[in-house]
């Protein structure tokens, strides 16, 4: 199968910003104290990385863990400077999380359960994590009158394009569990804007990779069965097609649409334009690995017939239109960037089992 022709974006200030390669400054954040629920995970530790890059003091808060690994935080947390202090907890738990909001000025919120394959064996727990988690930050942030809350959404919600490329209009599709909590936990952040005047803006990040994602997702699935030797890559279907952007395109789209006050009370997606197949996926990632390998589909990572995603294409004119934001690591550089970490990481995959 060819790789999907790129759609372009029609949208001409977004066309005269790819081509001058402009983004909005994110911003200094020196002097903020800056809360991000889900701080540990993949695009949640790249957002620290940037907000301390930039200045600010983070309140990381992650998911309390009887051992208190620190995992992506470590190096923060091992520095002299103080700039991230950890805060375990669970977002479930409105105090806690009331507790955590106090004294920030800004709210990123990422936590939230993300596997597709494990809601369908219990949406419940993503109804608990995902819907009134996000209650509990949003009543938090009213309580404590903090300046901007972003929530972050899924390019899951709008699931297969009726139409492309899809734009923030698109209608919402829950195709899954996880999706239809996230629909969920949108709607619910933003009604405390329009009850309650809450600056709340959501963000809409299509498939983000790179560096630190686990392996439940399908581009660090595909390396880490390459650099563990395999002949065969194994997939579920092969046809369905994504838009990708690199992790810290997405972490800067965050501190972009966070100072963007045009995005007040309206969701902006964060995706790249660009889509490809993940057949063609798989052997780019075959090249970038420098492997040799073939393709076949592994029927027990199939979703259900009727909760397959078949296409995923951001239009992201808001986003660069509001918020000067676009794209800079092209596929090619970002997905060699990920093969090299996840060589360098083989100890965090087990290739042969397929990881919810």
């Amino acid at each position: 199968m060819s790789t999907i022709p790129n759609t372009p974006n029609t949208a001409q200030n977004a066309q005269n910003a790819d081509a001058a390669g402009t983004r909005a400054p994110a911003g200094d954040w020196a002097g903020h104290t800056v809360l991000v629920t889900g701080a540990e995970g993949f695009i949640g530790s790249a957002l620290v990385d940037l907000l301390v890059e930039r200045g600010a003091k983070v309140r990381a808060f992650v998911h309390y863990k009887p051992y208190a690994e620190k995992g992506n935080l470590a190096r923060h947390l091992a520095a002299s400077d103080g700039r991230v202090e950890m805060w375990a907890g669970d977002v479930r738990d409105a105090g806690r999380v009331s507790d955590a909001v106090k004294g920030c000025d800004t709210v990123f919120h990422l936590a939230a359960l993300i596997g597709i394959p494990y809601s369908y064996d219990s949406p419940g727990a993503y109804v608990q994590t995902n819907v009134t988690g996000t209650q509990n930050v949003a009543e938090a942030c009213r309580r404590h009158g903090v300046r901007r809350l972003v929530h972050t959404s899924t390019s899951e919600v709008y699931g297969t394009a009726l139409t492309a490329p899809i734009s923030e209009s698109h209608p919402l599709q829950p195709q899954s569990p996880y999706s239809a909590s996230k629909i969920g936990a949108d709607m619910m952040a933003l009604s405390f804007h329009h009850a309650f005047e809450l600056p709340v803006t959501v963000v809409r990040p299509f498939n983000t990779y790179g560096p630190r994602q686990s392996a439940r997702a399908v581009i660090p699935a595909i390396l880490a069965q390459l650099h563990a030797g395999a002949r065969e890559v194994r997939l579920g279907s092969t046809t369905p097609t994504r838009d990708f952007t690199y992790v810290t395109d997405t972490a800067e789209g965050f501190l972009a649409v966070a100072r963007c006050e045009r995005a007040l009370g309206e969701v902006v997606n964060l995706g790249s334009g660009r889509e490809i197949s993940v057949g063609d996926l798989a052997r780019a990632l075959i090249t970038a690995s420098g492997r040799e390998a073939r393709v076949v589909v592994d029927p027990t990572r199939l979703r259900p017939s009727g909760s397959e995603v078949h296409r995923l294409l951001s239009d992201n004119a808001r986003a660069r239109a509001w918020a000067g934001w676009a794209p800079r690591v092209p596929l090619a550089e970002g997905l060699r960037r990920t093969s090299e970490w996840i060589e360098a990481h083989p100890h965090l995959f087990a290739p042969d089992r397929y990881a919810v």
